[in-house]
């Protein structure tokens, strides 16, 4: 028998987490949808704005503002279904965003809340994601969420059940949508579909430069991938619809950052 080369180390305790409301997540009725928005005004503007400023606004933070504002214009997709069968909306929009930390094991997400997104100007939004990154103490487990992660699995994974169980206390300790950006830790574009916990969840891919048509002209221009998934037993198609054609033009008439600027 051939000699393998082969290294073997332990599972890190905080991947545990992320078992876990994988599992969960995966057997909610959700329905998703692959977009892509142009974003060449939008990029454009961040970088005359750093130029100008020398301030790099975060790109999230601006997606998380658009989202915040097209949930304002469209609440009926911001519900949840309590386990009595109610409907539960919330007026305030608390965004999880995924912050890119650097680890003994490389670059991982970990989650940020931004809370009243809707209520919120992009320079405050941008500030908050700015320090939340720059933290050394953000998504480094409490004692008492490593002893958690110790827990036999079918407890563990009831937390992640709090979402269908009381929505107020999933939005106190995990906001009430979810931007997920896989496409920060690479380059071109691309989709990603994944279950979630959230009624509303958008998972930003990377962008592409493609040809595009403006006032009759073939143009290079700047694709987003995005995929917003939604809690079907709760939105249906036609509102989901509305909604993400707001959020597009939100997105695509670089809402919000000439103004900041």
């Amino acid at each position: 028998m051939a000699d393998e080369r082969v290294r073997v180390g332990p599972f890190p305790r905080e991947r545990q987490g992320t078992v876990d409301y994988m599992r969960v997540a995966g057997r909610r009725s959700v329905v998703h949808g692959l977009v892509e928005f142009d974003v060449t005004e939008a990029r454009r503007r961040i970088r005359d704005r750093e130029a100008a400023t020398g301030e790099d606004l975060s790109f999230t933070a601006f997606l998380v503002f658009c989202l915040a504002q097209a949930i304002e214009d469209h609440p009926h997709v911001h519900l949840y279904r309590d386990w009595r069968g109610r409907l539960v909306q919330f007026e305030d929009v608390d965004v999880s965003v995924l912050i890119e930390k650097h680890r003994e094991a490389g670059p991982i997400g970990v989650p940020h809340v931004v809370r009243s997104a809707n209520r919120r100007s992009l320079a405050s939004i941008h500030d908050e994601i700015r320090a939340a990154q720059d933290s050394p103490s953000e998504g480094r487990l409490s004692r008492v969420e490593r002893l958690a992660l110790r827990l036999p699995g079918p407890i563990r994974r009831s937390i992640w059940r709090l979402p269908q169980v009381s929505p107020r206390r999933w939005r106190r300790l995990a906001g009430t949508v979810s931007v997920t950006s896989v496409g920060m830790f690479g380059t071109g574009g691309g989709w990603a579909v994944s279950p979630t916990a959230y009624p509303l969840q958008l998972t930003v891919g990377g962008i592409a430069r493609k040809p595009g048509i403006v006032d009759g002209e073939i143009v290079p221009r700047e694709y987003l991938s995005v995929t917003v998934s939604f809690d079907h037993d709760v939105v249906d198609g036609a509102p989901a619809a509305r909604f993400v054609q707001r959020l597009k033009e939100l997105v695509e008439g670089a809402h919000g950052i000439e103004t900041d600027a």
